[in-house]
């Protein structure tokens, strides 16, 4: 049974080269978890194979700070390995993932929370399309665009109805998240999709909730990034259709392999 109040939470931060932003990123996150009662807070940043010192921004952070912790992947996996990564190794009962640049604040987490306990939902996924008025600074022309041809194609593919499932703020519950990061195949930056869908497959409740959001320059999505996404779309219908998803959850039950 999970507490009326946000008193357990682990805060996912995949980074790559992100040694610049960091620092404002632990400050404002650090800041927040000092304004609530936390029985259990954590932030656990995930380390891509940077180029640069993000690993040692973070390590020295935690040297300050025992409530952050630091993971480094085997070289540059992907956004979506690292978020994995960081979810199957969080102990919070709820589990939020945040995007290194905070483009969403931190604090409209606790507007995911009110809308999960009053929705009995399982997932909640930060929208930038339901309520635009609250985007305080856009991306460009081009890629809004984009965002928006690439949410009409993931809606025909998979049959999921939400507006924007490409946002970086998502907070799943303890369970949920277990569930859904055992199975998780995709790496790059399509594993959005394949959450949220692995989400619906399980029988998971979710509720997309408009946030506040402001565009971050500095983007690490290629253009080659981008038309794998589209790719992905329909590998995640095969895999289901295939059974790849549920093989993939018994192999690492089985082995305890991420």
């Amino acid at each position: 049974m999970y507490s009326e109040e946000l008193t357990s939470l682990s805060i996912i931060v995949p980074a790559f080269n992100e040694e610049r932003r960091l620092p404002q990123t632990l400050n404002e996150i650090a800041a927040f978890l000092n304004e609530g009662r936390f029985d259990v807070a954590e932030v656990i940043v995930i380390d891509d194979g940077s180029t640069d010192r993000t690993g040692a921004v973070v390590r020295d952070y935690s040297q300050r700070d025992g409530r952050f912790r630091l993971l480094q992947n085997p070289g540059n996996r992907g956004k979506g390995f690292s978020v994995r990564e960081g979810m199957r190794a969080a102990r919070g009962e709820w589990r939020l993932m945040t995007d290194a640049d905070l483009s969403t604040p931190i604090h409209e987490v606790q507007k995911l929370y009110r809308v999960m306990r009053a929705e009995n939902a399982a997932v909640s996924i930060g929208s930038r399309a339901v309520d635009r008025s609250l985007i305080d600074r856009h991306q460009s022309v081009f890629r809004e665009f984009g965002g928006r041809l690439f949410n009409l194609l993931m809606r025909a593919v998979t049959g999921l109805p939400f507006q924007d499932t490409q946002c970086g703020f998502k907070l799943y519950t303890g369970d949920a998240a277990r569930a859904i990061f055992a199975r998780q195949i995709l790496t790059g930056f399509s594993f959005d999709v394949e959450d949220v869908y692995l989400a619906h497959k399980l029988g998971f409740r979710v509720a997309e909730v408009p946030v506040h959001w402001a565009n971050a320059e500095g983007t690490k999505v290629t253009l080659w990034a981008t038309a794998r996404a589209f790719v992905d779309l329909l590998a995640i219908r095969w895999y289901d259709v295939t059974g790849r998803y549920d093989r993939a959850e018994s192999k690492r039950a089985a082995n305890g392999a991420r």
